[in-house]
This record gives C-alpha cells, sequence and structure tokens, in this order.
C-alpha cells in the first residue's frame, strides 16, 4: 500500500459557509501515482467540517437553517465564558458533523453520487483561509 498527502486551502466567510470542493479533491487524487484507493478528507480546526451534499442554491439556504435550530449562534454557549469568543455554536456544529471523509475512487475518479459534491462547511464566527488536506492510499 502507498499514500501520498496533498493540501491545498480555501478561503471562507463567517458564520456558515458552504464551498464545493469536489474539483481540488479530485485533482488531488489525479495528480497522485494512485490509480484506485481511497481518499481521506480532513479540515484541520475545531469549527469546521467536510461533508457531502447536493450543492444547489436551495440547499446552501436550507443546511444553515436547520443548523442554526441545531446550534444557534445567538445563544448563550458555556464555551463564550470560557474564551470570549462567541463561536461555540461553531464548535458544536463543526463537532455534529466531524472534520473527515473518506471517499473511495477507481481508475483516478472519485465514486461520488450524481448529485452529490464534497463540501467543506465552516461555521466559525471570522472568514478564514481554511486548509484541507487529502491523503491518498491505494
Amino acid at each position: 500500500m502507498v499514500s501520498q498527502l496533498k493540501r491545498f486551502t480555501v478561503q471562507t466567510e463567517k458564520d456558515i459557509s458552504i464551498k464545493d470542493i469536489t474539483a481540488q479533491v479530485q485533482n488531488a487524487v489525479e495528480e497522485s501515482n494512485i490509480e484506485n484507493g481511497l481518499a481521506v478528507i480532513f479540515v484541520p480546526g475545531s469549527t469546521a467540517s467536510v461533508s457531502t451534499m447536493e450543492y444547489e442554491p436551495g440547499l446552501l439556504k436550507d443546511i444553515p437553517r436547520v443548523l442554526q435550530k441545531i446550534a444557534p449562534f445567538n445563544y448563550n454557549w458555556e464555551h463564550h465564558k470560557t474564551w470570549h469568543d462567541n463561536n461555540g455554536a461553531s464548535h458544536i456544529l463543526a463537532n455534529l458533523l466531524g472534520p473527515s471523509l473518506v471517499v473511495p475512487f477507481q481508475k483516478k475518479k472519485l465514486l461520488l453520487g450524481t448529485w452529490q459534491q464534497i463540501v467543506l462547511m465552516d461555521f466559525d464566527t471570522q472568514a478564514r483561509e481554511r486548509e484541507v488536506i487529502v491523503q491518498i492510499i491505494g
């Protein structure tokens, strides 16, 4: 078994920012020397997640609405008392959705469904540049 590590960055907006990173992950797989295997996508940090979804305008509005109901940004979270950074909801959402995702690939092509894209979801209360790590294993 062999593996290769690739990295790229994504600029996000504050609060709930959802970015399609499918092309970057696919490029990482294509640039590797590995024909078949798994792509492990990971975002370092405690206020962002990686997932899959149908990346379309309706869901880009619906998903933040649902997430705000699960962990409202305007709630008085205990985390705020410790760090005074008002991003308790950001940590909770990232914890629920997780920092990583595994996607199989064959002949250097990600095996995603027709309407399935890989997304970076940043929940922090400030815009930032996020690093995404792709470990390609095969």
